[in-house]
């Protein structure tokens, strides 16, 4: 008789994942376990978060009880860190997106501060890159009725794509990059947000691209209720005066509520304004386009990142 070969209590993917949890600078025993419970149970963890989840009236007081006995930490100055800080997201436009899943190298960029205005978790570290997983997202998939489909979180490079995909083979499945750019210019068609995630506990990098709809983003919705979670992409929408049509196309399937029109005349919010760039995609009268605004971070565009990171 053939014997089986030993079964292994920790998965390959959590080694892999241990690894480079030891390869990272003030990486802690509390980080891993969160960045294991967190990829490990998605959707509870999701759920339990914006209160969607059934276990959440027993598991959020929990919750709420170890984060003021163990708060989310400091930075290197010493100063205390909110959750906000420690997982955020950065909104990209339809064409940075798809930069960020079809890079062809491994890429090593490290505190992004100028890019991601938060005080951790702004590492762009990518490991196979073209290692992509379609995973049905967390925020949708706890809802009662949820936006469709439910595939859109894209999880890029290792060690978190394998992680994923091992332990949600129901739930998630390898896609090409092309796949990934399909699903991102099928979800800018749906009205929804691209947005870059960042978390300390994912050893305080980015690890995926989730497209956001504000009915259904839990990051969407603490942001409009005053926990700042999502940077702004670094662009601001702005109306040709002359080709705008009134039409509202661009206020119905606006995500952050920042356009309205008044006067036979679309006005932008500047300061809702995310920049992600859907309004430009859905205005019949090509009238509106994104323009950088100094005032805020710099645009997440990984190509010119790199070239600067060899100059």
């Amino acid at each position: 008789m053939e014997e089986k070969p030993p079964r292994r209590w920790v998965r390959p993917s959590t080694r892999a994942f241990i690894q480079e949890a030891r390869r990272t600078p003030g990486f802690s025993l509390f980080d891993l376990l969160h960045g294991y419970v967190y990829a490990r149970w998605p959707y509870l963890y999701i759920g339990v978060g914006t209160g969607e989840h059934r276990l959440a009236r027993v598991v959020g007081p929990i919750v709420r009880l170890v984060g003021r006995l163990v708060p989310a930490g400091s930075d290197d100055d010493g100063l205390s860190t909110t959750f906000a800080d420690t997982y955020h997201g950065k909104v990209v436009p339809l064409e940075a997106a798809a930069q960020l899943v079809t890079v062809a190298e491994d890429v090593y960029l490290g505190d992004l501060e100028k890019i991601i205005p938060y005080r951790t978790a702004r590492d762009i570290v990518l490991q196979n890159p073209d290692h992509i997983v379609a995973l049905e997202c967390p925020c949708r998939s706890v809802r009662e009725n949820p936006c469709l489909p439910l595939d859109v979180c894209l999880i890029v490079g290792e060690p978190f794509a394998s992680f994923v995909m091992e332990y949600h083979p129901r739930r998630a499945r390898w896609i090409t990059q092309s796949e990934a750019v399909e699903i991102l210019h099928a979800e800018q068609e749906r009205g929804h947000v691209s947005h870059a995630y960042f978390k300390d506990a994912m050893l305080g990098r980015f690890y995926a691209i989730c497209n956001c709809c504000s009915c259904c983003c839990g990051a969407m919705q603490a942001q409009r209720n005053g926990t700042p979670m999502i940077a702004s992409s670094g662009y601001v929408a702005q109306v040709e005066a002359d080709l705008c049509a009134g039409c509202g196309s661009c206020a119905d399937g606006c995500q952050f509520a920042a356009i309205s029109v008044d006067d036979g005349f679309a006005r932008v919010d500047r300061a809702a304004c995310m920049g992600c760039g859907v309004c430009v995609a859905h205005c019949p009268q090509e009238a509106i386009e994104l323009m950088r605004d100094p005032v805020r971070a710099e645009p997440l565009e990984i190509r010119e990142l790199m070239a600067r990171a060899t100059d």
